[in-house]
């Protein structure tokens, strides 16, 4: 490409062949590995500054791009539900609605459920805390410190940045403002995936060039795939862990265990953070309602179930769906983090699922072509 000049070079000779069948005798600058090496480090290069373009341009315009990745796994968790209604007979519009609102009331169930449970339940939290902190206080505090001397130190920090705090309050009620606009317009997109999810494969196959079509819709099917099959497996693998968690809490009699339960579901489509999160409030309010022996059994509970998820149930249920180490989940989650916070933390996952399988697909083409060629 440089110069207008494409070189094959001989392996065994080390000359090179110019584009019209003249042979140049000139021996190679650089032996074969290293060549091999520097036309890999160009191709990891570029492909890292296609996507950090490709990040740079959906955190610019993330009000618009977060809906639509939201509404994609709306749709891959609830395309079967769709299909079902409609092998039912019913009309492809209708159906779409019953499943938007059949989410809606679940969702909206499960955050009521939470916010009560933990409204019911703040105050004798946020006692054993104190109570906790008072014996920690009385064994490993220092000279000269207690609570009471926390306290005024924080009202004096509050003092001197009150005004930082009434900017942070505006700034945010504009941040709900815009997260209650991106739900709404993920729920719309969701209602119109559903809708037309059979003329997918038709306007994706228009858009593609023709002599790469196939390719693409390969490649489209096998993301889609991988993200249906992971919402799938980790609403299964979330339901179960919520039912055991408050079946747990239920024998023990802490309060609020089905709103616990809900927590454990929705913390479970952010692996490990959200299982650690949800176990962690439910054995504060063990051990704010019911003391300290009842919060060891409650953690006993929360530990058991996720051995009981991460050696039975990823293995059984998530066997047929793209498997990822641990390593790269939590280097995905990571990422995430760091670019768009825990809504970063809720996509990476199910992103990075697409991105194996277009990856085993493009290994699968490729492979297969080349076993043609041979």
């Amino acid at each position: 490409m440089i110069c207008g000049l494409v070189w094959t070079f001989r392996r065994d000779t080390g000359s090179g062949v110019w584009p019209d069948g003249r042979v140049s005798a000139s021996p190679l600058l650089l032996p074969g590995p290293v060549r091999r090496l520097a036309a890999w480090c160009v191709v990891i290069l570029l492909v890292a500054g296609v996507v950090y373009v490709g990040i740079r341009l959906a955190v610019e315009f993330r009000t618009a791009v977060v809906p639509v990745l939201l509404a994609l796994l709306g749709t891959a968790l609830l395309g079967p539900l769709h299909r079902w209604l409609v092998k039912g007979r019913v009309n492809r519009s209708l159906a779409a609605g019953l499943t938007c609102v059949a989410v809606v009331g679940v969702v909206g169930g499960a955050v009521y459920i939470v916010v009560a449970a933990l409204i019911d339940t703040g105050d004798q939290i946020i006692a054993s805390l104190k109570t906790a902190a008072q014996d920690l206080a009385e064994h490993f505090g220092a000279a000269g410190t207690s609570l009471d001397d926390l306290a005024s130190n924080a009202k004096e920090l509050l003092g001197k940045f009150g005004g930082t705090a009434a900017s942070g309050v505006i700034s945010g009620v504009s941040v709900v403002g815009e997260a209650i606009a991106m739900a709404v317009l993920a729920l719309l997109l969701v209602f119109f995936f559903l809708r037309d999810s059979h003329r997918a494969v038709g306007m994706l196959r228009s858009l593609a060039p023709r002599s790469s079509a196939d390719v693409v819709e390969a490649m489209a099917r096998r993301a889609f795939e991988a993200v249906e099959g992971f919402m799938r497996g980790t609403t299964i693998i979330a339901f179960i862990d919520a039912l055991c968690i408050t079946v747990g809490l239920l024998v023990l009699d802490v309060p609020g265990a089905v709103g616990l339960g809900a927590l454990v579901f929705v913390g479970a489509y952010i692996p490990y953070l959200g299982a650690f999160i949800s176990g962690a409030v439910a054995v504060l309010v063990a051990l704010a309602d019911r003391g300290f022996v009842i919060a060891l059994w409650a953690l006993g509970i929360v530990m058991a179930v996720q051995v009981l998820e991460g050696h039975v149930l990823q293995p059984m249920i998530q066997s047929r769906t793209v498997q990822m180490h641990p390593a790269v989940v939590m280097v995905a989650i990571t990422a995430g983090a760091s670019v768009a916070g825990i809504l970063g933390m809720l996509l990476a996952v199910p992103l990075t699922a697409a991105a194996f399988g277009v990856a085993h697909e493009l290994r699968e083409l490729y492979s297969g072509a080349s076993a043609v060629d041979s």
